[in-house]
């Protein structure tokens, strides 16, 4: 069900399921803005780990989507994917829902599919490095393009 910003956290706390276009760079290049849609599920009774990409309320603060670095004891540790800086701790009740789907140019294609799940775990190991890789990707396209 495609929503307005403002009834997302609504939807998902009646159980319902919510597609939405994340807006922002801090998730690129998993979601390009006004391009690519999250298919959100409520978070429910799941216990969210690390890699998982959930939709979190910030302290008194907007909606995020980022990704899990780590989780430690009780608290969580985000951090977007076009970040290297960890946000946290937070605590379970923050959370709202879980990314489950994609759509991408109109196609749509689940979190669970291995080649999603091979690229999201690599690029959670490359986080320490995202400055470099960015920094040596704006050259080659400097050069390039």
């Amino acid at each position: 069900m495609k929503v307005d910003k403002k009834d997302v956290e609504r939807l998902l706390a009646e159980g319902k399921t919510v597609q939405l276009k994340p807006w922002g760079y801090s998730m690129y290049p998993l979601f390009v803005p006004e391009r690519d849609e999250a298919v959100i599920a409520p978070i429910g009774d799941r216990t969210p780990k690390r890699g998982d990409v959930v939709l979190y309320r910030r302290d008194k603060g907007i909606l995020v989507l980022h990704r899990i670095w780590r989780r430690r004891g009780g608290a969580y540790y985000m951090v977007g994917d076009n970040q290297s800086e960890i946000e946290g701790p937070l605590n379970r009740e923050q959370i709202k829902g879980v990314l489950v789907g994609i759509i991408r140019k109109g196609k749509k294609f689940s979190v669970n599919h291995i080649a999603y799940r091979t690229a999201a775990g690599l690029w959670l190991f490359l986080r320490p490095l995202r400055p470099a890789l960015s920094k040596a990707a704006a050259k080659c396209k400097r050069l390039f393009f």
